[in-house]
């Protein structure tokens, strides 16, 4: 099984000031951020749309509401794991019906990996595992700049991986 690479998070992968009103909305802005940084293919974003309707990533947790969307890999020039703190929380469907409510995700993780299954199922366990301690969401959750964020959750998957 593969692991989670933390050299994917970067300072300026981290978004503290898009404001959307849900997750198509959302998804729009971040590919305003990322496209010109060579991340994404063209295909990217009706992609991820797409996926997102199909296959819904809002999380409500205990200590802490997101959402965690990825694509397929074909839509992705170069692997990156960005990080978005909304300006509100945006309503993303609920994973697997776990809700019947939208979820207001806190905090967006969309992952860009190359490597798909493997890769995405370990990402996605170190993730939930941080995400249940009340601790580590209400450190993340207190981020203000880039690096802050991404060496506090670089810290926190560490911990628990």
């Amino acid at each position: 099984m593969g692991t989670l690479d933390t050299s994917l998070f970067s300072p300026d992968l981290v978004f503290f000031d898009i404001e959307a009103t849900d997750s198509i909305d959302f998804f729009g802005k971040l590919h305003d951020r990322l496209a010109p940084k060579g991340y994404l293919k063209d295909t990217w974003l009706d992609a991820i749309r797409t996926r997102e309707t199909n296959y819904p990533t809002g999380l409500e947790l205990e200590n802490i509401s997101v959402a965690i969307p990825h694509v397929e890999p074909e839509n992705i020039e170069k692997p990156y794991i960005a990080v978005a703190k909304p300006v509100r929380p945006v309503a993303f469907q609920p994973m697997a019906a776990m809700v019947d409510h939208p979820v207001q995700a806190q905090l967006v993780i969309n992952l860009g990996l190359l490597a798909h299954d493997e890769d995405q199922v370990a990402v996605l366990q170190t993730l939930m595992n941080v995400f249940m301690d009340k601790a580590a969401c209400e450190d993340i959750l207190a981020q203000t700049t880039g690096e802050g964020m991404v060496n506090t959750i670089v810290k926190r998957c560490n911990e628990v991986a």
